[in-house]
C-alpha cells in the first residue's frame, strides 16, 4: 500500500511554502541588523563633533536622483511591517526549543529525513527539490531542515501526552482504505495538433513505424514538451499538469499502444503509453507512525494555543510596544 497525495501533498506544500516564506523575512530581517551593529561597531577615524540638533544618518544604500535612502530607514520600514508577525515567530521557535530541552523531547535525524522525503514527493529527485527552494524561496538545505525539526518538536510536545493504540490505528487504516492505495504510474509521449484529420495522420504514419518522438519534433504545437519529442516521463494517474483526457486515454492503452485522436484545449493529443509501473511500496512502519502521529495531532489542542500556553509558562513579553 502506498499512502495517496493528492490534495494532501498539495496542502503540505502550501504549508511549507507558508513557513519557508516566513522563515525568509526572518533571515533578511536578521542579516540587515547584524550588518547595521557590525557597520556601527567598526573603528572609524574620529568625526567631526555633530552641532546640537544635527541629524544622524546612516550608510546610504540607495539613491532615486538627489533622494538617499539610509539604512536605518531600510530597517525601520522592515520592523514596521514585518516586524512582530517575525518577532512573534522568532519567540515560539524559543518556547518550543526550552520545553523540548526542559520535557528531554528530541527530534532525531532519522525523523527529519522521513519528514523531507515526504515533502520531496512530486519532484523527480530530492536535488530537484533542495534546487527549486534554493532558486525559488533562497532557503539553503539546512535552513529547510532546521524548518522540520522545529515542527516536528513542537507536534511531539503537542502529542505527548496522547496515547495512539494500535487498535485505532488499524480502524483509521481500515476505514480510510482509499488512502492507502497502490497508485500507478505511466511513461508516456504525446503529440499534440491542430486538427482531428492531422492526428488521424500521425497515427496513420505510426502504424508504418513512424517515430513519435520525430514526429512530435517536427510537428507538435505544444511548445512544452515538443522539444523532448513529447515525451512526459513518468506520471502519476491525476498528475495536474496533464489534461485529464491524455490521462484517462493513457489509463486505457496497453505498453506500446498509440492512442485514438484525443480532443485537448490546443487540439487533439495523439498518446503512446510506453510503460507503465506500481510505485514502490513505502515502508509499512512509517505508514503506521504516520497514522499515529496524525490521530494523536487530531486529539491535541490546536497547535497555535498549545503555543500561546508555553509562552505563558516561560514569561515571555513584548517590550517594544511597536513590535506586540
Amino acid at each position: 500500500m502506498e499512502v495517496k497525495e493528492g490534495n494532501r501533498m498539495r496542502n503540505v506544500k502550501r504549508l511549507w511554502g507558508v513557513i519557508i516564506a516566513m522563515a525568509i523575512c526572518i533571515l533578511v530581517l536578521a542579516s540587515l541588523l547584524i550588518s547595521h551593529a557590525i557597520n556601527q561597531s567598526e573603528p572609524r577615524q574620529s568625526p567631526e563633533p555633530e552641532q546640537q540638533g544635527e541629524k544622524k544618518h546612516t550608510r546610504v544604500i540607495a539613491k532615486i536622483g538627489n533622494r538617499e535612502i539610509t539604512m536605518d530607514e531600510l530597517e525601520l520600514a522592515l520592523a514596521r511591517h514585518y516586524g512582530p508577525e517575525q518577532l512573534s515567530q522568532m519567540l515560539d521557535r524559543e518556547v518550543i526549543r526550552l520545553e523540548g530541552n526542559e520535557s528531554g523531547i528530541q527530534v532525531e535525524s532519522a525523523e527529519i529525513n522521513r519528514e523531507l522525503k515526504r515533502m520531496q514527493q512530486g519532484y523527480e529527485s530530492e536535488q530537484q527539490f533542495y534546487d527549486s527552494m534554493q532558486s525559488q524561496l533562497g532557503m539553503s538545505e539546512q535552513e529547510i531542515q532546521e524548518d522540520v525539526s522545529n515542527k516536528l518538536l513542537l507536534e511531539k510536545l503537542a502529542t505527548a501526552s496522547i496515547h495512539i493504540t494500535d487498535t485505532q490505528v488499524d480502524t483509521y487504516i481500515k476505514t480510510h482504505a482509499d488512502e492507502f492505495e497502490q497508485e500507478t504510474e505511466y511513461n508516456i509521449q504525446q503529440i499534440i495538433v491542430s486538427t482531428k484529420e492531422q492526428a488521424t495522420k500521425v497515427i496513420a504514419e505510426l502504424a508504418k513505424g513512424g517515430n513519435l518522438g520525430i514526429l512530435a519534433r517536427d510537428r507538435s504545437i505544444d511548445d512544452a514538451t515538443n522539444n523532448t519529442g513529447g515525451d512526459l516521463g513518468w506520471i502519476e494517474g491525476d498528475d495536474p499538469f496533464v489534461e485529464a483526457p491524455i490521462l484517462e486515454a493513457a489509463k486505457l492503452l496497453k505498453v506500446g499502444e498509440v492512442s485514438k485522436p484525443i480532443p485537448v484545449l490546443q487540439g487533439f493529443a495523439v498518446v503512446l503509453l510506453k510503460s507503465r509501473r506500481d510505485k514502490k511500496n513505502p515502508d509499512l512502519v512509517f505508514i503506521r507512525e504516520s497514522v499515529r502521529r496524525e490521530l494523536a495531532l487530531q486529539q491535541a489542542p490546536p497547535l497555535k494555543e498549545f503555543v500561546a500556553q508555553l509562552r505563558g509558562k516561560w514569561k515571555v513579553s513584548v517590550l517594544d510596544p511597536t513590535l506586540r
